[in-house]
C-alpha cells in the first residue's frame, strides 16, 4: 500500500509500505477513505518535535472495514466506520468514566495517512454508519475523528453552559470546531479570537457572535470590551503555545474556567492568572469514544456540519503540499483522499 512517512523536518515522503495484516483477534483492517493532516502533525513537520527515524505519520481517518479478526463482533467487512484518534477497548475502568484516551489496553495507530489501517480494539474503537455517506459527508464525519470531538473536549472542560459567553482561542480546525461546540451548547455570545479574514468569516458561519483580532493586552482588552469588563465564563484553548494559553487565562473572568485542548508547548503556569484569580484550567487529550455517539448522530442528521474546516483536498500522493499549506497557512486543514 502507500503510506505517508515523515523522515525529518519539512520532509514528507508517500512510499510503499506492506499491507496491514490482523494481529490479534480484536483487530480491524480499514481500507482508507479519507484521512488528513492534523495542527499537531505540525509539531514534527517544523522540527520541534523529534524524528528519530523515518515513521508513518496520521491519527485521523474514516474508512470501510475489509478484514476483522475473529473475537471483533460490533462492526463487520463492508460498513463504513469513524473512530477516534487512539484506540481503546471501551470497557476498562478508565474507559467507564469516559476517559478513553487513556484506556488501560489503548494506544496509537502505525499512521493512519495510508491506503489501509490496522485498527486495534475494533469493538471499542470503531462506530459504523447506517448506511455509507454521500461524498459530500465524508468531510463532515472525518472531522469527528479529532478537531471535531477536541473541539467538543475543550467546551466539556470549560464548562460552558447554556446562556454562556464563551471565547475561542485559536482559529485554526480545533479552534473553528470548538466555536461549533459552544453553539450546540447553548453559548449565546461566542467570541473568536483571530487575525485572519477568511478564517473570521468561517468562524461566524460556524456560530461566533463576535470577533476579536488583537493579542496580547490589546486583545484581553477587547475581550473585557465585549463582557462588561469581566471576561469570559469559559474559554477555549485551542492551540497550546505559551502565548495562547496566557492569553486564554486572562481573557477568562474571576471564577471562570479554561478548556485547555491544544498540544502544550508551555513553560509556565502563570499564577497571577490562576490562583489568585480563581481560574481554573481542565482539559487534556480528548476522548474522542466518549463523544462520539452523540457527534456522529449530529453530523448525520446535519445538525452540525464540521466537514467545513477542510479548504484544501488533495490525493494522497500530494500529502507533502498538503503539510506545507498548512505549515504556510495556505490551509485551515488538508483532507487526503487515498
Amino acid at each position: 500500500m502507500r503510506a505517508t512517512v515523515i523522515h525529518g523536518a519539512h520532509d514528507i515522503r508517500v512510499e510503499d509500505r506492506p499491507d496491514p495484516t490482523i494481529v490479534e483477534p480484536t483487530d480491524a483492517i480499514v481500507r482508507t477513505v479519507a484521512a488528513c493532516v492534523c495542527g499537531s502533525d505540525l509539531w514534527r513537520y517544523r522540527g520541534i518535535a523529534p524524528v528519530p527515524t523515518p515513521v508513518k505519520i496520521g491519527h485521523e481517518y474514516v474508512g470501510v472495514v475489509e478484514e476483522v479478526g475473529a473475537d471483533v463482533t460490533t462492526v463487520r467487512p463492508g460498513q463504513f466506520v469513524v473512530g477516534g484518534f487512539l484506540h481503546s477497548d471501551n470497557t476498562c475502568a478508565v474507559c467507564r468514566v469516559g476517559m478513553q484516551s487513556h484506556c488501560l489496553h489503548g494506544g496509537g495507530y502505525d499512521g493512519c495517512q495510508a491506503e489501509a489501517i490496522r485498527i486495534p480494539n475494533a469493538d471499542g474503537t470503531l462506530l459504523a454508519t447506517p448506511e455509507h455517506p454521500d461524498a459530500h459527508m465524508v468531510p463532515g464525519l472525518l472531522a469527528l475523528s479529532d478537531v471535531m470531538a477536541t473541539g467538543w473536549h475543550a467546551a466539556v472542560s470549560a464548562g460552558v453552559r447554556e446562556g454562556a459567553t464563551v471565547v475561542v482561542v485559536g482559529d485554526g480546525a480545533v479552534g473553528l470546531s470548538g466555536v461549533i461546540a459552544a453553539q450546540q451548547m447553548g453559548a449565546e455570545r461566542i467570541i473568536a479570537m483571530s487575525r485572519h479574514a477568511d478564517r473570521q468569516a468561517l468562524a461566524r458561519q460556524l456560530g461566533a457572535t463576535d470577533i476579536v483580532g488583537a493579542r496580547g493586552d490589546e486583545g484581553v482588552e477587547a475581550v473585557k470590551e465585549l463582557t462588561d469588563g469581566l471576561g469570559a465564563a469559559s474559554v477555549l484553548e485551542c492551540v497550546g503555545t505559551q502565548e495562547s494559553v496566557v492569553q486564554a487565562l486572562r481573557c477568562a473572568r474571576p471564577g471562570g474556567m479554561v478548556g485547555w485542548v491544544g498540544v502544550p508547548h508551555v513553560t509556565d503556569l502563570p499564577q497571577e492568572h490562576m490562583f489568585w484569580r480563581n481560574v481554573g484550567l481542565r482539559g487534556g487529550v480528548a476522548p474522542v469514544r466518549a463523544y462520539l455517539p452523540h457527534l456522529l448522530d449530529l453530523a448525520l442528521t446535519g445538525a452540525i456540519d464540521p466537514g467545513k474546516v477542510f479548504d484544501l483536498t488533495l490525493p494522497l500522493e500530494q500529502a507533502a503540499e498538503a503539510y506545507a499549506a498548512m505549515d504556510d497557512r495556505r490551509a485551515i486543514k488538508s483532507l487526503l483522499l487515498p
